[in-house]
């Protein structure tokens, strides 16, 4: 870093990624400043700089060997390295930079009196991670699967009969499966669909529940979609359509895999797709040559389906809300609750990388044939079939809240796909 843009990092003062601190801070306080950057994305902590952005410089000997060996290495857990240098001032005065990139191992803790206390970056200050802040680290640091934590009240009578008998024997191939509630509760516990709770009671996991749930509105409410249609290009106050759709992810079927195989009930990816065809398609006025009227798709319907499928299967299950579907007259939004997870980025998925959130959920609906084999859907899906379709890229925003999809309308002439 240079002077040039030490003094300008100054200039803007405190933030959520710029933290100042006198280098007299007790070896604790400057952990917490780390800590808490890490477990946002990243920053920098200036050392010799007042908080109110006047320059007193460093005074402490061997400023490095204390930052590194007693700060980091005594403090924080678990190890950070952090970028360090010392930048020397016109004025002669020193200022420490210590470099931040957001930490792929969360969550980071400080370590002081027999305690680990976990921080976040809110703003410019650092503060205590609430329970549901801390979960959300675990989770993104691959240290907690929410697919796996009990739904409070469920058990195995709360699971499909035939969508689980289907998955055991069609899909998973078991010949003999258990016929007794306690043997059916061992084998769902092995497969992850049901765990233990504290009274050594089987109950669902999220997983379980949302895969092949009964009254899955009453267990897990946010496992639902919000699925809404407007005239124009806003929300506006009437709706055309607007309704909240549950109900398990997985259909029932019958028969074993192969052409025989049918689908005898939909599961919430096609009760979705259902409610929103007359909003995303038309049918025109003349039958093709085969007598037929071809429906005609505002959206390559692919691209749909997997936008959609991704925003169910790779949400955040902390979050208390529900995956978002909404049709303006110009373009399809799908929101999923949650950030990206751990060290992902937009530009990451898009070239190919995988890391799934719900690795369970990913596979159960893998083995279904809804999910890519390879697990690129958006890279071989939706950004080459939108593209195709409407002449327009498909755009994709990250926040901390919220994975969204932004799929423009074709403005082609009308033609079936």
């Amino acid at each position: 870093m240079t002077n040039d843009e030490l003094s300008e990092m100054i200039a803007q003062g405190e933030s959520s990624v710029v933290e100042f601190k006198r280098d007299d801070v007790r070896p604790e306080q400057l952990a917490k400043e780390i800590v808490a950057l890490a477990n946002f994305q990243g920053g920098h902590v200036l050392l010799g700089v007042d908080d109110d952005g006047s320059v007193p410089g460093i005074q402490r000997p061997d400023l490095e060997h204390w930052v590194m060996d007693t700060v980091l290495g005594r403090y924080v857990h678990p190890q950070i390295l952090p970028f360090y240098q010392e930048v020397r001032r016109p004025d002669g005065l020193r200022v420490a930079v210590i470099g931040l990139a957001q930490g792929s191992a969360k969550p980071y803790v400080v370590r002081h009196h027999g305690r680990e206390e976990v921080y976040v970056r809110i703003g410019s200050t650092s503060r205590l991670a609430t329970r549901e802040q801390q979960a959300r680290l675990f989770a993104t640091g691959g240290l907690l699967h929410a697919e796996l934590l009990p739904v409070s009240g469920t058990g195995l009578a709360d699971l499909s009969a035939e969508r689980i008998d289907d998955y055991m024997q069609n899909i998973l191939g078991d010949v003999d499966s258990p016929t007794d509630a306690r043997g059916k509760e061992q084998r769902l516990e092995q497969l992850g669909f049901l765990t233990t709770d504290t009274t050594r009671r089987s109950v669902c996991t999220v997983a379980g529940f949302v895969l092949f749930g009964r009254g899955v509105q009453r267990g897990l409410p946010q496992a639902g979609v919000r699925w809404m249609a407007f005239a124009g290009v806003d929300k506006e106050y009437a709706a055309l359509d607007d309704a909240r759709l549950q109900g398990p992810l997985v259909g029932v079927w019958r028969g074993g895999l192969g052409e025989g195989r049918k689908l005898l009930e939909p599961g919430l990816v096609e009760r979705v797709i259902e409610r929103m065809t007359p909003f995303i398609s038309s049918e025109p006025d003349q039958v093709d040559a085969s007598l037929r009227r071809q429906r005609r798709w505002d959206y390559p319907l692919a691209a749909v389906r997997e936008a959609l499928l991704n925003a169910m299967i790779h949400r955040d299950w902390t979050r208390s809300v529900e995956v978002e579907v909404v049709a303006y007259s110009d373009r399809l939004e799908i929101t999923s609750p949650g950030a990206l997870q751990n060290s992902m980025t937009v530009e990451k998925m898009l070239a190919g990388q995988r890391s799934p959130r719900n690795p369970l959920l990913v596979d159960i609906m893998r083995d279904y044939g809804y999910v890519d084999a390879r697990g690129m859907g958006v890279r071989r899906k939706i950004v080459p079939l939108v593209r195709a379709e409407s002449g327009e890229d498909a755009r994709f925003e990250a926040t901390d809240d919220y994975v969204r999809v932004i799929l423009p309308k074709s403005t082609r002439a009308p033609g079936s796909r």
